[in-house]
């Protein structure tokens, strides 16, 4: 036992050291970097530390970019978001930072991601999605209040912005990088790239004075944080501008300084656009030896890395999908807006039926006439109600479908991505078997078998999400069914919180989940008690959501669900830290068409439907609250 400790504790240090390793070479040498986080994954697999897996993973995807294996990295960092979108991870986790959680560990390192996403987009000239991933790296930056990270989301977003020739937003948002790196220690920052951003922004806007200045800038920072990597490209950016302004030594001297850097990196890509400045500039004092020399070391490696950059790039232009949620997201506020309007025609029909209903009542002359029009008003009245009650299940649904979109996208997305990836293994098999080299053959169709068995898994994830929204769709039958209630209240719970997310780039609340796993599958009309859920969590998030942005930063919005095996019943327990409900209107929340919600957000029948449907259950549905505090919903069910 003390040998298998020490062993562990032994390749821990090592996981550690080559997670270290990686990330200084990643500006150092690309090679080098590549080696020490395979070795890393390699220890963070034996040792079951899968987010620690997950972090080498998604430092990998960085060089491999730099290199431009593009369909690599898009394979790691799928695999890398997989294992930290998922809060099981949080189990086993080493080396936390003080002050440091698991679940901000996790949130931490899911921003990371976004963040390697956002520099392949990047690179790869998707400048809107990365700048999609970005603001979502940074949404999870700040939520754990990562100042470091949040300052680098900002310089990605200022870079974007430069390449669509956004200046103004671009400057914005690289003055923003620097506000953050200000309270950052010295050696975490990295002015080198906001500097260097900034540069390109002053020199495309033509102000060269501004532009020399924060390339030189950049300079300094980067020799002092021995970064050759950013010192290669402020070297670069620094010999293109002088060379405009017809300064060639200076140009040459940059230029040959930037080729310095690149050779120490190995970054092919950037050396090419070395040896092309290098030649212009012998080419500009008529040294036409030299200049042809570097024109063609130039040549030539462009040539090399065109074909493979062209073919790589084409697997990232996957159209339509984007398009596709942008429309269904119109029809789903079309759809809510039709929804809206009708309930509102039906509550003034019910008004108009009632106020008829009392003069004709009134008139003693007209005796049969009103018990006529009154048993046609009781018709009309029942049928109101019934219109009403499905219009709230419609509401119903239309807060599922943003949920829905964000559940089903993730899946469609890997089946995406490793169909992509796979395309690129099968290519390389091709040139395998031509060299019958069948040894790699059967490397790569081991890969291509296992992202198959991805492939299938979210497909089958996928499937499996459109049966659910198709059978709460669905009136209901009144047939009850075997059903797992952990299961049903964990679903509804994560569609709920996708759904308001959807709606509210700026809702975050933490979600704490406790489930008796001892309960056994219950006799229940899913369809019903997955309403009655969907309308808690609702209410819940709703509540914590409003009190965060009265209470500000110091608040942090929690809900608590639970369920728990009692004698002869199952309870199941929705507790948030919102305002509570007030002491006066406690016993009104369960009638019909009673809201505190401003008028147009509630119907006021989500928690009368609630009432009737456990009740129906032979259940009851109980409100704890203290005022300013806390509210939690207690559904009681017969075992």
């Amino acid at each position: 036992m003390r040998v298998v400790l020490k062993n562990a504790m032994n390749d821990t240090t090592r996981m550690d050291a080559c997670l270290k390793l990686g990330a200084y070479y990643d500006d150092v040498n690309l090679d080098s970097s590549l080696y020490y986080d395979e070795k890393g994954i390699v220890f963070a697999k034996q040792l079951r530390l899968n987010l620690n897996r997950a972090q080498m993973l998604t430092h990998m995807s960085w060089p491999l970019v730099k290199m431009g294996n593009y369909p690599r990295s898009l394979k790691v960092l799928n695999e890398a978001l997989e294992i930290a979108g998922d809060p099981i991870n949080e189990k086993n986790t080493w080396h936390l930072l003080q002050g440091q959680t698991p679940r901000s560990y996790r949130i931490d390192l899911l921003g990371n991601v976004h963040s390697a996403f956002d520099y392949l987009y990047g690179s790869t000239g998707n400048y809107g999605k990365q700048i999609t991933e970005a603001y979502e790296a940074m949404r999870l930056f700040e939520s754990v209040k990562d100042t470091l990270f949040q300052a680098y989301a900002y310089s990605d977003i200022g870079n974007a912005y430069l390449k669509l020739n956004k200046f103004d937003s671009a400057l914005y948002f690289e003055h923003k990088a620097l506000s953050y790196y200000s309270v950052i220690p010295f050696k975490d920052r990295k002015f080198d790239a906001a500097y260097l951003y900034i540069g390109e922004i002053y020199q495309q806007m033509g102000n060269i004075d501004l532009a020399r200045e924060n390339f030189e800038k950049a300079i300094r920072v980067s020799e002092q944080q021995n970064n050759p990597t950013k010192q290669g490209d402020a070297h670069l950016q620094l010999a293109n501008l002088l060379q405009s302004l017809s300064k060639t030594d200076s140009s040459l001297f940059h230029a040959k300084k930037a080729l310095e850097a690149f050779n120490m990196v190995g970054n092919e890509k950037s050396k090419a656009v070395a040896y092309r400045m290098i030649s212009d500039c012998y080419r500009n004092q008529n040294k036409a030896d030299s200049s042809f020399i570097y024109l063609r070391l130039a040549t030539v490696l462009n040539d090399s890395l065109g074909k493979i950059e062209k073919e790589k790039i084409q697997e990232f232009q996957v159209a339509g999908f984007n398009e596709a949620l942008r429309l269904q997201e119109l029809e789903k506020e079309k759809i809510q807006t039709q929804n809206k309007t009708r309930t509102y025609t039906m509550l003034a029909g019910l008004g108009v039926f009632l106020v008829i209903g009392i003069i004709l009542y009134g008139n003693n002359r007209q005796k049969q006439k009103t018990n006529k029009v009154l048993e046609t008003t009781l018709t009309n009245l029942k049928a109101t109600q019934s219109q009403l009650i499905q219009s709230e299940k419609m509401a119903s649904l239309g807060e599922l479908t943003a949920g829905i979109a964000h559940e089903i996208q993730n899946p469609l997305n890997f089946v995406n991505n490793f169909s992509e990836v796979n395309k690129e293994l099968l290519f390389e098999m091709n040139e395998e078997i031509q060299k019958e080299n069948y040894d790699e053959v059967k490397i790569i169709a081991k890969d291509v078998t296992d992202n198959e068995v991805k492939i299938n898994h979210h497909g089958k994830r996928a499937d499996a999400i459109v049966k659910g929204m198709l059978q709460h769709s669905q009136s209901s039958t009144g047939v009850k069914e075997a059903t797992d209630i952990n299961a049903l209240a964990d679903e509804y719970l994560r569609i709920s919180y996708y759904g308001l997310s959807a709606k509210d780039k700026d809702f975050n609340a933490e979600i704490k989940t406790d489930f008796d796993n001892s309960i056994e599958k219950m006799n229940i009309i899913p369809q019903d008690i997955g309403r009655v859920l969907l309308n808690l969590y609702n209410n819940a998030f709703y509540a914590v959501n409003k009190k965060k942005k009265a209470a500000g930063a110091g608040y942090e919005p929690t809900v608590t669900v639970s369920t728990e095996k009692k004698v002869n019943r199952i309870s199941m327990s929705v507790r948030d830290n919102g305002n509570g409900i007030p002491e006066n209107i406690v016993d009104k929340i369960f009638q019909p068409f009673f809201t505190t919600k401003p008028t147009g957000q509630g119907t006021g029948l989500g928690l009368s439907l609630s009432y009737d449907i456990i009740k129906a259950h032979g259940g009851e549905i109980k409100v704890n609250t203290r005022d300013g505090e806390f509210t939690e919903f207690i559904i009681q069910l017969p075992a």
